[in-house]
């Protein structure tokens, strides 16, 4: 026999889950709906959506596109796509996840309040998060991702830092860290880390190390499940990346061993029984 244990911790966090069941919902009354961007970076979760009559688009596609309503997914989106989708005369259904839609606001509260200021954000250039939360600023806003950016701000000028809601804690204290060593004017840090995302790296750390072998399931294309993957790896060494149950290889199991399936935030629950139920099914017969 083997063992086979499914994270409890992994999977859609609560802005994605509010999200996909928003679009399920307006789905279930035949009503067509066009998701701004995927739905989540994962492929598997987005086909069984599309399947159910769901289509994913970008602004450059609104011309063409014949559904009146589109979805705005968990990530959000700056104040120019609301105003591009009311001129269009789209009904919108804002699925922005509300943690990140009272960022938003702080953001554009605290840009409005002190002109003048350098509003830095720290998170990855290019998210879909970290464009809304940059659109709030008119685009104003200094993207940081690494120590050594700081030396392209003004160090007169006073800092408010904010942070993508994904990014890991370490991070987020160096870049203050960072800023506050080379800042002469006063810098004003706000953590706005989503907990409950940034606990599931010591989370999958304790898991990963549980097992004698750990598959983790994620699209190819989140970066969540790439820094998960990589404190998974860390911890236990015999763990393997997949994007569906057909990549798992059967060579990498024995009998009698333990296995720990786990996943990222945009990891469905369906697709992590998958891969359960597929490495159960090459040793597991009564």
């Amino acid at each position: 026999m083997i063992h086979v244990e499914i994270d409890p911790n992994s999977g859609f966090c609560f802005g994605v889950v509010r999200a996909i069941e928003m679009a399920e919902e307006h789905l279930a009354k035949g009503k067509s709906i066009s998701s701004l961007g995927e739905m989540v970076h994962n492929a598997e979760e987005v086909k069984r959506l599309e399947s159910m009559g769901m289509h994913t688009i970008t602004c450059r596609d609104l011309d063409r596109d014949k559904n009146q309503t589109v979805l705005i997914r968990a990530h959000g989106e700056p104040p120019s796509t609301y105003a591009t989708l009311k001129d269009k005369g789209r009904h919108i259904v804002d699925a922005t996840c509300p943690i990140v839609l009272k960022l938003q606001e702080r953001v554009k509260k605290t840009y409005e309040n002190h002109p003048g200021a350098q509003i830095v954000i720290y998170g990855k250039k290019g998210h879909a998060e970290v464009i809304g939360l940059a659109g709030q600023t008119n685009g104003e806003a200094f993207i940081m991702n690494n120590a050594e950016d700081v030396k392209k701000l003004n160090p007169d000028k006073p800092v408010f830092m904010f942070s993508q809601t994904t990014m890991p804690l370490e991070g987020f204290a160096e870049m203050k860290t960072a800023l506050e060593a080379y800042i002469e004017a006063e810098v004003i840090s706000y953590d706005t880390i989503c907990r409950k995302v940034a606990h599931r790296i010591p989370e999958v750390k304790r898991f990963a190390a549980m097992h004698d072998v750990c598959v983790f399931v994620s699209g190819k294309n989140s970066s969540n499940g790439k820094m998960l993957y990589n404190a998974a790896k860390k911890a236990n060494s015999s763990t393997y990346f997949v994007s569906h149950a057909n990549e798992i290889d059967k060579r990498w199991f024995k009998n009698e061993m333990s296995v720990g399936v786990c996943g990222a935030t945009s990891t469905p629950q369906w697709q992590m029984e998958e891969a359960k139920t597929t490495i159960e099914s090459w040793f597991n017969h009564t």
